[in-house]
């Protein structure tokens, strides 16, 4: 089952995007979208996370507006408050927590824009026990700031997140003492698992998807 829900943060109403399996005992997914918005994309890949046996709640980050150009999601990542999305990444991992019979840990995926907010969430909440980044890094001390195992998935070609970039995000995981697993896809580019975009290839998104749910069943307890 999957619906639009609305999440309360501070002041304010935020819409989420909300998909459940069978099981209410599910482990629990925080997913935060790129920089296009809260799209198809980010919805069905919820769809395909909650058939896989979790329950994701995906916040709107943009205030319902969804860009189809780089242009305007440029614009769109520009005028995000860091603050208030900080606020909407820790709602999501509390709401997920309060579920009546939600277990002790959740999960977190953030493609692009919304890796940042999957990977900082992980310093500031000891439950989220597993983070999933799709072609987005942050390199900083926050790094060393959580224990939490981090799967990322990164394109052979990328003007946004450079080998160079990506090489030292692996390297100051590992260098914090966290569990790391970083994969380059040949012949990707930005946003290559994501169906609408020109850059989508179906068999490296594939193979991410399906790591990625082998990674959280892995590392979340059920």
């Amino acid at each position: 089952m999957a619906e639009m829900n609305e999440l309360a943060v501070g002041g304010e109403t935020v819409s989420t995007y909300e998909a459940t399996g069978a099981d209410t005992h599910t482990p629990g997914i925080g997913l935060f979208h790129p920089w296009w918005g809260l799209n198809d994309d980010v919805k069905a890949y919820a769809d395909r996370l909650a058939a896989s046996g979790f329950h994701v709640l995906a916040p709107d980050m943009f205030k319902g507006e969804v860009a189809e150009t780089v242009e305007e999601a440029e614009k769109l990542a520009r005028s995000a408050d860091d603050d208030r999305c900080s606020d909407i990444a820790l709602a999501t991992i509390e709401r997920l927590l309060a579920r009546p019979g939600a277990v002790r840990s959740v999960g977190v995926v953030g493609f692009s824009f919304g890796a940042a907010w999957a990977i900082w969430s992980a310093a500031q909440r000891d439950e989220v026990a597993a983070t999933v980044v799709y072609y987005g890094t942050w390199v900083g001390e926050i790094l060393g700031e959580a224990k939490t195992p981090v799967l990322g998935h990164f394109a052979e070609d990328d003007p946004y997140e450079d080998a160079d970039t990506v090489t030292e995000f692996e390297k100051m995981l590992r260098d914090a003492g966290r569990d790391t697993t970083i994969h380059i896809y040949r012949g990707t580019g930005h946003w290559f698992a994501e169906p609408s975009k020109d850059a989508y290839r179906a068999e490296p998104a594939e193979t991410a998807f399906e790591r990625t749910v082998e990674f959280l069943r892995g590392r979340l307890v059920g």
